[in-house]
């Protein structure tokens, strides 16, 4: 495979991913076809409203973005907090190795329960709301 650098990908981000296709493709392409699955089911709910199948989907990608090992320990403990605290569904964001992460809240009570928990935990917490 060509080591070409990715226009979205810090270059040692894209090493690893490079790295992980080479050893083992079948796995990497495996991991490919469930993340285009979760994509596009996550486009058809975001279509209809449907925000808990969103947040379903969303638990889903982080996981699969774990596999890719995308994530890292600070990202996954608060993606944790999020859903303890009655997220109906959370995941990093960005590139990857950082500190972004979302959840998704179906009503006011539990967005402010989740914004509280992150709050003790994370740096920053924003709330935000979709009409």
């Amino acid at each position: 495979m060509h080591q070409q650098e990715s226009p979205h990908l810090p270059p040692r981000l894209w090493a690893t991913f490079v790295q992980k296709k080479e050893k083992d493709p079948k796995w990497f392409d495996d991991l490919m076809t469930k993340y285009k699955v979760v994509y596009a089911e996550a486009e058809a709910a975001l279509e209809k409203g449907d925000w808990k199948k969103v947040g379903v989907l969303a638990d889903k990608n982080h996981k699969l973005l774990q596999d890719l090992t995308v994530s890292c320990k600070e990202l996954d403990d608060l993606v944790e907090i999020a859903r303890k605290a009655g997220a109906c569904g959370a995941k990093m964001a960005g590139t990857g190795r950082g500190g972004l992460m979302w959840a998704i809240c179906l009503d006011e009570k539990s967005q402010n329960t989740v914004f509280d928990a992150l709050s003790k935990a994370a740096p920053q917490a924003w709330k935000t709301e979709f009409a």
